[in-house]
């Protein structure tokens, strides 16, 4: 239960006992060496939400010395679960209208599993009935949610194995009707996705070790050392840039093997000299000479006239200019010694890989030219230039893995120019989970027929402070960490799942 306050430390002599306690079901506590505070017995966990209510009491002051008006931080204090009722917080938390503390709130959380049979759930009328006898209410609402992890459905199944990529969708509606009711088209939908760039399965893999390579480059500028990757072709990087200069390379091949690689995907077929001599020496350069002969080659050819290619218009990278100025036989001579062979080669690569970002993002129209104009722009250093470019490389990934395993209509992608604008103003996060809003008809075919990974509905009744309330939650994974749970010795066909409990109640001090 992740909205819970941390609870507070207590002293290591006064759950000793609790290391060695076991559950009550044999099972040990889980405790690592970065588990927190232990888990106390309920006894003694219960006597410390005693003396918490004791000091917020103003009708003990005579007998409590610390008690006081002002409210002390939320009490949750982890439970080992070994009572009947599987408690595994209980929390204290004073009420303060006006700055006068005049009422306590109590919470417990239950919590067992795991549970195979589904027909031994309660009702949900059932739990309405011990909300309404609880806190002696004749009337109460619904509210729901529940949580799907759609990479783990059946349709995309095995797609990011061994992956940190999750595409989670949140749902919330009220009334609800029973247990485990799959949300309703008419439902509040939010889709949380994170995804990791390098997984094989991505469509877009093969840009993205280019985009790995200028990387590499990058660091080899900053550093001086380059790590050089494992070539893709066993052929030599210098015979290969000789059969682009004579232009005996298979030149339709090697376009579609720089691509984005999709079938949802516009292609490129336009890429000009620098663009395809960067695809293969990007493919073949095993060491900084072999980006040194290759770079020479080329420009002995441009300097003597044997080769006039063609280039983009509008290039800004340093062969580009060299090329344009072979037109007119003005070419200097250049040094491509030190770093500044590294340095031709990576702006090359920049250039080729932003055209390949605006083809895909301005074909299929989800933003504007001048909406990408912060990751694309040179005239910060190419160090920064890669970092925006791998920016804008990620809010790529995110859009192809929707558009791939969500089949999203374009205008639902179209969201996606929200992490455009997260990434103007925030570092690169690959673990950052994005929010976008999104029709629940738009994805209902990935969640209708499957297993929610977790449902909770809650029971309110009251007003304001007043308001008091009662959550029943599943989940397909224990909800809490600082309790052995058993699981199954074997896979089973069913869906194992945990139960808890949240329930509370109000004492008054007036």
């Amino acid at each position: 239960i992740s909205a819970f306050s941390q609870p507070l430390k207590v002293d290591e002599d006064e759950v000793e006992e609790s290391h060695t306690t076991e559950t009550s079901n044999g099972s040990p506590f889980r405790l690592t060496e970065k588990s927190g505070p232990l888990p106390l017995s309920v006894m003694k966990a219960r006597q410390l939400i005693s003396w918490y209510a004791l000091a917020h009491n103003p009708n003990m002051s005579q007998l409590v010395n610390c008690s006081t008006s002002v409210a002390l931080p939320l009490l949750w204090v982890r439970c080992d679960g070994s009572d009947p009722e599987g408690i595994v917080w209980l929390g204290a938390e004073p009420l303060k209208p006006r700055d006068v503390v005049t009422a306590m709130v109590f919470h417990i959380v239950t919590c067992n599993g795991p549970i195979v049979d589904q027909s031994s759930f309660t009702s949900l009328e059932r739990v309405k009935n011990i909300h309404k006898d609880r806190h002696s209410c004749s009337s109460v609402t619904t509210k729901c949610y529940a949580q799907y992890d759609l990479f783990g459905s059946t349709i995309v199944e095995n797609t990011v194995i061994e992956s940190q990529s999750t595409i989670m969708v949140d749902f919330t509606w009220s009334n609800v009707e029973s247990i485990l009711e799959v949300p309703p088209l008419t439902s509040t939908a939010t889709l949380n996705i994170r995804v990791e760039s390098g997984d094989m399965r991505s469509p877009v893999f093969q840009i993205y070790k280019e985009l790995e390579f200028l990387l590499v480059l990058a660091e080899g500028l900053k550093t001086g050392e380059t790590e050089w990757p494992e070539v893709l072709e066993g052929k030599s990087a210098v015979d290969v840039v000789q059969q682009l200069i004579e232009g005996t390379e298979d030149n339709d091949a090697a376009a579609v093997d720089s691509n984005i690689h999709s079938s949802f995907v516009l292609e490129r077929g336009d890429l000009d000299f620098a663009e395809q001599l960067w695809t293969r020496m990007r493919k073949t350069v095993s060491s900084y000479q072999d980006v040194v002969d290759c770079l020479t080659l080329v420009l002995q050819h441009l300097k003597c006239g044997d080769i006039q290619p063609w280039i983009h218009r509008g290039s800004n990278n340093s062969l580009s200019k060299l090329i344009q100025q072979s037109y007119h036989s003005t070419m200097p001579t250049v040094s491509v010694s030190g770093l500044n062979a590294i340095r031709m080669l990576l702006e090359i690569g920049l250039d080729k890989l932003q055209r390949d970002y605006i083809n895909y993002f301005i074909g299929q129209e989800l933003t504007t030219l001048n909406y990408l104009d912060y990751f694309l722009v040179s005239t910060v250093r190419p160090e920064e230039q890669v970092q925006r470019l791998h920016k804008l490389h990620h809010v790529l990934e995110l859009v192809v893995t929707c558009s791939a395993f969500l089949s999203l209509t374009l205008q639902t992608t179209r969201a996606f120019q929200s992490c455009i604008r997260y990434y103007k103003d925030n570092p690169l996060d690959e673990r950052h989970s994005f929010q976008l809003p999104i029709r629940p008809t738009a994805i209902s075919a990935y969640y209708q027929n499957e297993h929610p990974f977790m449902w909770r509905v809650e029971v309110i009744s009251g007003h304001g402070q007043k308001e008091v309330k009662t959550t029943w939650q599943l989940n397909t994974r224990p909800p809490v960490d600082h309790v052995m749970f058993d699981t199954p010795g074997k896979v089973l066909l069913e869906v194992v799942r945990y139960n808890t409990v949240i329930s509370c109640s109000q004492t008054s001090f007036t």
